[in-house]
Formats: structure tokens, sequence, C-alpha cells
């Protein structure tokens, strides 16, 4: 199965959310149950690259997802020669809340991909609405291992999990 080129908005019309299995049993439950009820509630949005041919029903398969949302932290919880120059209200981030990669595609890069076009659309974002870095909270140490390969450092425990950011400036020189 090869995938579409590219990335786009979920749609439990056309995409099937049900087959898509990453070998981890949260993110499996997220696509399949959550992702979309969040859309329509407003506080996330799930972007998709599906399979390039549909299934029998004429659904597309999912080879791989992200889910971003925005949200904040306290100043408090960056390392010190981040905090100096940020207010002492909550700053605001953009939370790279779900990434994914179907089964059958781990080991080929797609989730370098799905992470590079998640970094280049939180940056378009980020030219009509301004954050101060990308934050994700990770499911395992394969995760952690995943984000720290591109740059991502540890920023503190949340909710058990380690919670690691990206500032904006660095994803700006990115894609500059």
């Amino acid at each position: 199965m090869s995938w579409a080129k590219e990335f786009m908005e979920l749609d439990k019309a056309i995409h099937d959310r049900a087959s898509f299995d990453c070998s981890e049993v949260e993110l499996n439950e997220f696509i399949r149950t959550k992702a979309a009820k969040h859309m329509t509630a407003g506080i996330s949005r799930t972007m998709v690259l599906p399979a390039s041919v549909p299934l029998p029903d004429g659904k597309y398969p999912i080879c791989t997802f992200y889910t971003i949302a925005p949200s904040s932290i306290s100043r408090e919880t960056l390392p010190k020669k981040f905090m100096k120059k940020l207010p002492r209200y909550p700053v605001p981030v953009f939370l790279l809340a779900q990434l994914a990669v179907h089964s059958e595609y781990h080991n080929q890069g797609l989730g370098k991909i799905t992470l590079i076009k998640a970094l280049e659309y939180l940056w378009e974002i980020n030219s009509h609405m301004r954050a101060y870095a990308i934050i994700v909270d990770c499911l395992n140490e394969t995760a952690e291992n995943f984000y720290s390969k591109y740059g991502f450092e540890v920023l503190c425990c949340h909710n058990s999990r380690v919670r690691m950011f990206m500032p904006m400036k660095i994803v700006e020189q990115l894609f500059q």
C-alpha cells in the first residue's frame, strides 16, 4: 500500500479510521473515536496522509496522522535561559497532541515526514497566530527518543509523561 501525496484534514466520510493500527492502543483509540469529535468541538485539528488506493468500501486507509491544538504553559516550566524575556502569565504554545504511523509503514521514514509536515503546518499558522514553542507529551521512551533526534528538548514531566519542546524560532529557521 502506498500513500497519497498530501496531508489533508481528517474526514470520517472518506477516511477509514477503524483499520488504523500503529501498535499503540491510546493512539489507535484516539484516531478511531476521538479525533473527529475533537475537531467538531473545535479543540484540535487532525491531519491525515491517506493511502493512495481506497478500500472496497471506497474509504481510504490512514497511513499516518498528526493532531495539533493551541495550548499554554507556565513560563516557570521553561529552562531559565528561555524564561527571562517572557511575561509572567501563561505562554501560548502549539501542542503536537498526537502523531502516529500505521504499523505497515514503520521504519520507512514516514514518522519523519509526518513530523516535518506538522512543523511546517504550525510554522504557517504561527505567521497568523503567534506561539512561543511547540510542545509534545511523549507517550513512551521511544517517542521521547524520536523527538530528541529532531531537536526537541526535555521541558518537564507533565501528567506522568515527559514533555518536550521546540521554540518557534528554531522551527522558523527550518522553513525560511
